[in-house]
């Protein structure tokens, strides 16, 4: 009989950056160099803090939101950055924003966007089969955890504290990121774009499922402050998304879809 396949090496790894934490969870590949690649990732997460903050004034998106730099003498990222954002306020139809207070902070798609980017270094490093990057609760996840074990995120329920909403699943998946935005934790802190005060919405939080974290964290974002007859429309009519909204009065609403997801 065939013995069961070792469970990969793990290396795993806490930072603290972008005023959260950062946990990191790489399974296979040889540890010296996944933890090389780990130091590289982490660098590259405080360089766009760097370059992002806005309680920096000199940070590069300081200083260009008070028109001292240029896009093109910034660093590449910003460009980069900048147009992720156009994009998800096109798709969004502007319920997302980096201008939703008027000055230019793309500092909501940036946590999303350095934890994927974060998370596809570190698969890249030869033997590893499978990393977690959680950036303050929002999940980027490649691979597996173990041989035939997907990976597996808890969504907390923001009504019960310590409880669970739903557990998600990445089985059938090589990639697959999960994120949540609401008022349980941080209070009344997601801006309505069309009047730059905090959306007034009949949720609490929406937690929403997809490949690329860049993306996700954006459309949980947009999705909280249409609320949730209209959030959940629109995320229904997003290509590989899926969305479990709940509201204050404890009625939780899923898109179509996300029972395939659930595990």
């Amino acid at each position: 009989m065939a013995e069961p396949a070792k469970a990969p090496a793990a290396v795993r790894h806490a930072e603290e950056v972008m005023g959260t934490v950062f946990s990191f969870d790489v399974r296979g590949g040889e540890p010296r160099a996944v933890r090389a690649a780990l130091a590289e990732a982490v660098a590259a997460l405080h360089e766009a803090d760097a370059v992002f903050s806005t309680y920096r004034e000199d940070s590069e998106i300081a200083r260009l939101a008070r028109g001292e730099l240029t896009v093109d003498r910034c660093a590449p990222e910003v460009a980069e950055v900048l147009d992720l954002a156009a994009e998800a306020e096109r798709v969004s139809e502007g319920w997302f924003s980096s201008r939703y207070r008027g000055p230019l902070d793309p500092t909501g798609i940036v946590k999303g966007w350095a934890a994927e980017r974060a998370a596809r270094l570190l698969a890249g490093v030869a033997g590893v089969r499978g990393v977690s990057v959680n950036g303050g609760g929002d999940v980027q996840l490649l691979g597996t955890a173990e041989p035939q074990r997907p990976w597996r995120v808890g969504v907390s329920d923001p009504l019960r504290p310590g409880g669970l909403a739903a557990v998600i699943s990445t089985a059938g998946a090589a990639e697959l990121s999960v994120a949540t935005s609401g008022t349980a934790e941080r209070g009344a802190h997601i801006v309505d774009p069309r009047t730059g005060k905090p959306a007034v919405t009949d949720l609490v939080a929406v937690t929403v499922v997809g490949p690329r974290l860049t993306w996700v964290d954006c459309w949980a974002t947009a999705a909280f402050a249409m609320g949730s007859r209209a959030g959940l429309a629109w995320l229904e009519s997003l290509p590989d998304v899926e969305g479990l909204l709940i509201t204050a009065g404890d009625e939780v609403r899923c898109t179509g879809g996300l029972a395939a997801r659930l595990g």
